[in-house]
């Protein structure tokens, strides 16, 4: 037998995949805390209600119709994994040599400003 679609889960795993609290959702809505937290323990929601709640979460009524744990465990196993490389995710970069670099550009605006500051001290004497 089939298991039951569950929409009021599926809200609250969506909800908090994407960070936000049962508070933050309520706000948006406009509804009580209370109220989120009953539609969350709902299994079913009327389609007016879900359109808003799915505009909410930057999501479609279907992707929320359609979420499914496994989807996202797997979307997240192929995608970042140590062969990310091949699906061009992967970034190299020494932190050492960014380190250094971030130093030589401060060095140079040290410099820059030490010589501005003798411009004017050189002005400043000259005005004397």
């Amino acid at each position: 037998m089939a298991e039951a679609i569950h929409i009021g889960r599926k809200i609250s795993r969506i909800r908090e995949l994407r960070g936000m609290k049962q508070e933050a959702l309520a706000l948006e809505l406009g509804v009580s805390q209370q109220t989120v937290s009953n539609l969350e323990n709902s299994q079913q929601i009327e389609d007016e209600v879900l359109t808003k709640i799915a505009k909410v979460l930057g999501v479609t009524d279907e992707a929320i119709k359609n979420f499914s744990e496994e989807a996202v465990i797997n979307f997240i196993a192929n995608t970042y994994n140590d062969h990310a490389a091949s699906y061009g995710h992967y970034y190299n970069f020494s932190p050492i040599e960014k380190i250094v670099s971030l130093y030589d550009e401060k060095v140079a605006l040290l410099e820059r400003l030490l010589e501005s500051e003798r411009e004017k001290v050189e002005i400043l004497r000259q005005t004397k």
